[in-house]
């Protein structure tokens, strides 16, 4: 019998937000080069162009401090891509983020967590 896998859904680590998303969620850009990126995805803000990218552990543009987190899959490998992204006001579920591949044990994600919740979304 084979094993079927199923991509996350847009928004399924959302627990909680603002009436209606209004206020939690902007419209963002995602950099040219970020790749194919899925529902979940913690991002950091490069500081010179404002542009998205998956928040890597260490880096010196600004995007190393997470910001965001990406709602919906976004295609970013050849041009830059228009997404939404959670931003403020909001409970997410700890099991439902994706980071980038730099960030892999549990201590760097809870650096990735506390830099969320500078950000006001917290992670549960």
């Amino acid at each position: 019998m084979s094993v079927l896998y199923e991509n996350p859904h847009d928004g399924n680590f959302i627990l909680s937000e603002d009436d209606e998303g209004r206020l939690s969620r902007d419209n963002i850009a995602i950099a040219s080069g970020a790749g194919v990126l899925l529902p979940g995805t913690v991002l950091g803000k490069i500081s010179a162009s404002g542009k998205f990218v998956p928040s890597p552990l260490a880096a010196t543009d600004g995007s190393e401090v997470a910001a965001a987190i990406l709602v919906g899959r976004v295609d970013a490998a050849n041009a830059d891509a228009h997404a939404v992204g959670v931003m403020r006001h909001a409970e997410v579920n700890r099991f439902g983020l994706l980071y980038d591949h730099t960030v892999d044990d549990d201590a760097k994600k809870s650096a990735k967590w506390d830099q969320l919740r500078a950000a006001g979304i917290v992670v549960r």
